[in-house]
């Protein structure tokens, strides 16, 4: 998860979607609430919202040539309220926070193969993602299908963010892809070191407050993302004094 979480996150930051990498997390909740209703798996629920949400973003942003940022803002509020009115009380707190209890088998090896499906797409799809960053019209010219290669990233971004519900919840897990990528970004000097950089702070971010959490009587996901976070600010003192 912190691997994928690490490398989509790079990407993101470089596309300019810090905040609405945040926001998009939260379009698991409706999926997380009608699972819960139904007595489904709730990573089940959250990852088919996500689905649903990315699509319908995408078919948005092509069809009316809206700000993506904008378009995942209006999803988000309406994925928010939704999901509040079908979750409540401890229900809908698991579902913010993550409830960080051990995974069956069937789902470790789910988790395990999205993970490697996300780790797989970027890096196969890393040069593409670089010129259509850069220059969509290049991109095309060097037979990209530009459009493709977007919808192909939001639905990483989406698989990547379904990866942490469990532990992190949908108010953390946008935390996790963005943090450690913006950290970062203010330490490396290529994308090659960014991705390095990323992957490495998510994992250690994630392995430490996992360890951690049980010691000190917290709850892991709060602490994973408050490593992460201490990581960035001692980062900037870093590349400061340098």
């Amino acid at each position: 998860m912190a691997v994928a979480a690490g490398l989509v996150g790079s990407f993101a930051v470089m596309r300019r979607m810090t905040l609405a990498s945040d926001a998009i997390s939260h379009v698991a909740l409706p999926g997380i609430g009608l699972a819960l209703a139904f007595g489904v798996n709730p990573v089940l629920g959250g990852l088919a919202a996500l689905f649903v949400g990315t699509v319908l973003v995408w078919v948005t942003e092509h069809e009316t040539r809206l700000p993506t940022e904008a378009i995942i803002g209006v999803v988000f509020s309406a994925a928010l309220a939704l999901g509040s009115m079908l979750a409540s009380g401890d229900e809908l707190i698991e579902a913010l926070f993550g409830t960080p209890r051990a995974a069956g088998g069937a789902e470790t090896i789910l988790g395990l193969a999205g993970a490697a499906l996300v780790i797989v797409f970027v890096l196969w799809a890393r040069n593409a993602l670089v010129i259509a960053l850069v220059s969509p019209d290049l991109a095309r010219t060097a037979g990209v299908r530009v459009e493709r290669l977007n919808l192909l990233f939001l639905l990483a971004f989406a698989l990547a963010v379904a990866l942490g519900l469990r532990y992190l919840g949908v108010l953390l897990m946008g935390s996790l892809i963005i943090i450690p990528a913006t950290t970062a970004k203010h330490l490396a000097r290529s994308l090659r070191g960014m991705q390095t950089a990323s992957v490495a702070i998510a994992v250690a971010a994630t392995i430490a407050g996992s360890l951690a959490a049980p010691a000190l009587g917290l709850e892991s996901g709060p602490l994973v993302i408050t490593i992460a976070a201490t990581i960035f600010f001692v980062s900037l003192l870093v590349r400061r004094e340098a």
